[in-house]
């Protein structure tokens, strides 16, 4: 029983990824534009595909997503959250293999807000003795 589309979220930081999956060539597009358009680094190219790669995957599902807020960086992180997601919503038997490699954790590292009397985070005023 195949849905004929899948929604799952992804995200990462600031960053939210929704990915809508269909069966398809194995085109990604990424607000309005091709993956390898959108993302200009070859390492957040290959981010976004690791899923597909792991699951042996890439050319059976078509991804149109939408993707907002945060840096480059942390939308390829989402994004891979989101595809992760949206392969074991069709297919359960694949969640061990993604769980093994890490694409199913949702990395929660946020950035540290700033203090009072501090220049940023947690660095403070050079101490002056004289």
């Amino acid at each position: 029983m195949k849905k004929s589309g899948i929604h799952t979220i992804g995200r990462r930081k600031t960053a939210v990824a929704r990915v809508y999956m269909k069966s398809g060539a194995g085109e990604i597009e990424i607000n309005g534009m091709p993956a390898d358009e959108y993302f200009g680094r070859p390492t957040s190219r290959m981010i976004i595909r690791q899923p597909l790669v792991t699951i042996s995957q890439t050319d059976k599902h078509d991804f149109k997503i939408l993707v907002s807020g945060g840096g480059k960086a942390a939308q390829a992180g989402a994004v891979r959250l989101g595809i992760a997601r949206a392969l074991i919503t069709e297919d359960p038997t694949q969640r061990k293999a993604l769980k093994v490699e890490g694409y199913l954790t949702r990395d929660s590292r946020e950035v540290e807000r700033k203090k009072y009397g501090c220049h940023k985070a947690r660095r403070r005023p050079q101490y002056s003795k004289r």
